[in-house]
Formats: structure tokens, sequence, C-alpha cells
């Protein structure tokens, strides 16, 4: 099989393809195909592919190319983790809203909306050239932000376009983990949207056992995103939320924590003394890009930790890999067959009441040589569906936006935002990243 990897510059390439390494059941891939519109940083990626490759027998064949037509042909699996604008566009999406004392994070809020606003248009560009060179392929996005960006590329594709996300995945294993169960044998009762969701139950032998780890401080210390949010907002939500709420239930907190550097600031920082080095000397490479990840993911949500005392992530977590796992597990069902159930971003259809059918929504699925088929949610609790509608509300007005080019609909999703909180900031936050970022004022030029 052919896997096309679109952002294939990117700094976590290499996860996808140590798990590809890993891989050797039949059929397996067999070509991965690199696609950025950096030659530069493909390079510096096929350096560390290449030191990670030595040893193996028969390692997947690796080529690079800058046309995204050419990556596309006769792939098998379309693995999308395209950042628009690069880094120095999430720099602005951080500091513009904090500019104007909101929240600057690239996924949530109005930040994660600029994002959205010119992704989109790509995306969807994407989505065509995938139906017309590669329309048997199945689409696997990891763009963010990533529910929006689903939605939008299943107008072109359908449910061949699955979301995933780390996110998820993780807080189930650091439930199963705090209460000695193996993450393989437990059943999540988990819903909501990309970045927006929570944990309900956790099913192990028939019995939920959740209620036995929300009633236990000692337990409850062992998972990280309790650490964060505290243990009494747990309870009184009556789920584990996803680490991302931190943001919707400390807002002011979260504001308050960011001071010097953004997380973005930081990132760039690192990646680009990682590139160089990787560029300037090939064969060290696979070293320089270790000692970044490790200390991207050290660093990852430290200042929220710094604030709520939630202290350093555990080496368990560290180790336990994200979301290449989870891509390499939805082509294996796919395409091998070997049933899985797995937390996926897909489209609603009736599982989740109350959000339209074509919403992207953030739920378990079974998945197999047939496809991807979402399991019923159950109706979400008023205090979950509330912020669940209001946020999808936005992700679709932001589709709709960029689709159109409409500097109104623009202006609309940023208002509409919870974490926004008047339409003239929805004006001067669209004015402010239209100034900053180039793919943004193209998409909305007036």
């Amino acid at each position: 099989m052919r896997l096309a990897v679109l952002g294939g510059g990117g700094f976590r390439v290499p996860l996808v393809y140590g798990a590809l390494l890993r891989d050797t059941a039949e059929p397996r891939v067999r070509e991965v195909v690199l696609y950025d519109v950096s030659p530069e940083r493909l390079e510096a990626v096929s350096h560390v592919l290449r030191g990670l490759a030595a040893g193996h027998d028969d390692p997947p064949l690796v080529r690079t190319t800058t046309d995204l037509d050419s990556a596309l042909r006769e792939a098998a699996f379309v693995f999308s983790a395209i950042r628009v604008g690069g880094l120095a566009g999430r720099v602005a999406d951080e500091r513009v809203a904090l500019e104007l004392g909101l929240l600057g994070q690239e996924t949530t809020g109005p930040g994660g909306v600029a994002f959205g606003l010119r992704t989109v248009p790509v995306a969807v560009h994407v989505a065509e050239r995938v139906a017309a060179l590669a329309p048997g392929a199945w689409v696997i996005n990891f763009t963010n932000p990533a529910g929006m960006i689903t939605e939008a590329m299943q107008r072109v594709l359908g449910d061949r376009v699955v979301g995933i996300c780390d996110s998820p995945i993780g807080l189930v294993r650091r439930a199963a983990a705090a209460l000695g169960l193996d993450p393989a044998r437990v059943s999540p009762d988990y819903v909501g949207l990309n970045h927006l969701g929570w944990l309900r139950g956790l099913t192990y032998e028939g019995r939920d056992v959740l209620p036995r780890l929300l009633a236990d401080d000692a337990l409850l210390r062992q998972v990280e995103e309790a650490r964060l949010l505290g243990p009494d907002w747990v309870r009184t939500l009556g789920a584990l939320p996803n680490e991302y709420l931190y943001y919707y239930y400390f807002t002011r907190e979260a504001v308050a924590s960011t001071s010097g550097r953004t997380r973005g600031e930081s990132l760039v920082e690192q990646q680009d003394r990682f590139y160089a080095a990787a560029l300037a000397r090939p064969a060290e490479a696979p070293d320089a890009w270790a000692r970044a990840r490790k200390e991207r993911d050290t660093s990852y949500m430290a200042e929220e930790r710094d604030a709520t005392g939630a202290g350093e992530r555990s080496a368990a977590d560290l180790e336990a890999g994200g979301y290449e796992g989870i891509a390499l597990a939805l082509m294996a069902a796919i395409a091998r067959g070997e049933p899985a159930t797995m937390i996926l971003n897909v489209r609603n259809g009736t599982a989740v009441a109350g959000l339209p059918p074509d919403a992207v929504v953030e739920i378990p699925c079974v998945v197999d040589g047939s496809g991807v088929r979402p399991l019923a949610a159950g109706a979400p609790p008023g205090r979950f569906l509330g912020l669940m509608q209001q946020v999808k509300a936005v992700e679709q007005t932001a589709v709709e936006a960029a689709l159109t080019g409409s500097s109104r609909l623009a202006v609309a999703a940023f208002a509409l935002h919870p974490l926004v909180d008047s339409v003239s900031t929805g004006q001067r936050l669209l004015d402010g990243y239209r100034a900053r970022i180039p793919e943004l004022a193209a998409v909305f030029p007036s």
C-alpha cells in the first residue's frame, strides 16, 4: 500500500514512520510519499527517516515531492497534517488574541477559528484532488482544528474522511492506569467535539468503574486532567474532561498564565534549531529530532500545569505514544479487516442527540474492513450539550465563511465563540489576523 503524508516535512512525521516500521502484518504500507511546500523541511525529515530505517529489514520506501498531485496518485491512504501559514501563523493565532485580552491558543478559542478560516479552503482543495486522483483512498485528518477541517473535507469525500486526535485515548489510558486496569480491556463512554469532550464512563467487565475513580482523591491525582482541573470540579461535572476544557472552565487563569513566550513562539525556536541541525549534519538528524521531541513533549501545557500545580507529565505518558498509533490502528482495521473500537472524529448522523446530522463529533466508533461506524453516544447532559452546540455553530459558521470569502461570517464565527465577548471584538480579531497572516488575508481580502 502507498501512504501519502501531506505536511510531510512536519516535525511529527518521524512518529508515523516509526509506527510503520513496527508494523509487520500484511498488507502493510510499502511506500510513503511525503508532500510539503518546503523542500528544505522535506530534506531534513528524510534524514531522520533514513536513520530510523537503518537496521530494519524491508522498511517502507520513502519518496518526497512538492507536487500535491504526484503525492496523491495511487495512494490507499492519505494522512493530512498540513499547517497553512506555518508556525508563524500559529504565533499570530496566539498573539492577536492575547493582545485583546483573550485566550491565545492554536485550536481553542479565536486562535482556532483563525487557523480554521485559512485552512478550510486548502483542505477542501486537497479533498477535491483526492477525489480526482485517488477516489478509493481513505483520508486520515490530523490537521487542526481537526473537527472543523474534517467536516469541511467531508463535503467532498463524505465518510472516507476520518479525523483523529490523541487527547481522548490519552485520557482513557490515564484513567484506566490510575485504576490499575489494562487500557485495552476498558470501554470508554466518551462524547464531544475535537478538543471539547468528556469521559462519562469507563466499563470494565460489564461495570462502570469511573465513579470509583472520581470518588478517590489519591487515584485522581494520577490523572493529569484531574490534576489540571481539580478533583472537586471533575466530581461536580461527574466526568473527566478532555485537557483542552481547561481553557473553557478556567479561562481567566489560562490567559493570566501566559507570560513571556507563547507556545507557538517556543516551538518556532525549538524547531528552527532542529531543522538547521538536521540539514547541517544529516547523520546526526535522528538524535537531533529525538532531543527536540523530548523538549517539545515535556513542555506541553507547561504554563497551565505550573499555574494549577498539576506537576510534570508522567514518564509513562510521554512514552505511550499518541496519534501515530491511532493512525496505524485505523489503517490496519480498514485494510486488514482487523476490528477495532476507537475514538474518532466522524459524521454525527444520529449518534449524538442535539447536534446536526452533518456535524463532525468525537465519539467511539467500530472500525473494520467495511469502514467506520459511530456508536450511539446517548444524550449529553445540558452542561455539556450547550457548549458543544455553541462551538459546533462556530465551526460551521467558520467553514461557510472560509468557502465563501465572507468577512461578515468570519466576524460572526469569532463573535459567536464562548471565549470571545463581543461582536466588536470579533471584528478586531479579523482585522488583526488579516494584518498578520497573509494566508488569512488572501481568503478575506476586505
